[in-house]
C-alpha cells in the first residue's frame, strides 16, 4: 500500500464506535523501517502517520479538486501627500500650542 500526495486515506477506528478517520496525503516520507504520511485529517489538523497492516485504506484522488494555492495579494501603499498639503512652518507658527522646532 503506498499512497502518493494528494489520494485521500482512510483508517478504521481501533475501538467500537468510533468513526473512520479520513484525510489527504500531504506528503509521502520513505524511511528504512517503512512509509509514513504526513496527512491533514479532515477535522483540519495535520499529523506524520505510520498505517499498520490492514489499518488504512488508501482512495485514489479521481475527481477531487485540489485547491491551488493563492497567489500574493499585493499591497497597496498610500499615495505621498504634496507639499502644498503638509502645512509649512509659516502656516503652523501662528497656531497656540503648534510650534515646530
Amino acid at each position: 500500500m503506498t499512497g502518493k500526495p494528494g489520494e485521500r486515506i482512510e483508517v478504521e477506528s481501533e475501538a467500537v464506535g468510533q468513526p473512520t478517520r479520513e484525510g489527504e496525503i500531504l506528503e509521502v516520507i520513505q524511511g528504512e523501517v517503512g512509509i509514513r504520511y504526513r496527512v491533514r485529517w479532515s477535522d483540519g489538523h495535520e499529523s506524520v502517520f505510520s498505517p499498520s497492516g490492514g489499518s488504512a485504506r488508501i482512495v485514489a484522488a479521481v475527481g477531487v479538486a485540489r485547491a491551488k494555492p493563492r497567489a500574493a495579494t499585493p499591497t497597496k501603499t498610500p499615495a505621498k501627500r504634496s507639499v502644498e498639503s503638509r502645512g509649512t512652518r509659516k502656516d503652523t507658527a501662528g497656531r497656540k500650542g503648534q510650534t515646530k522646532r
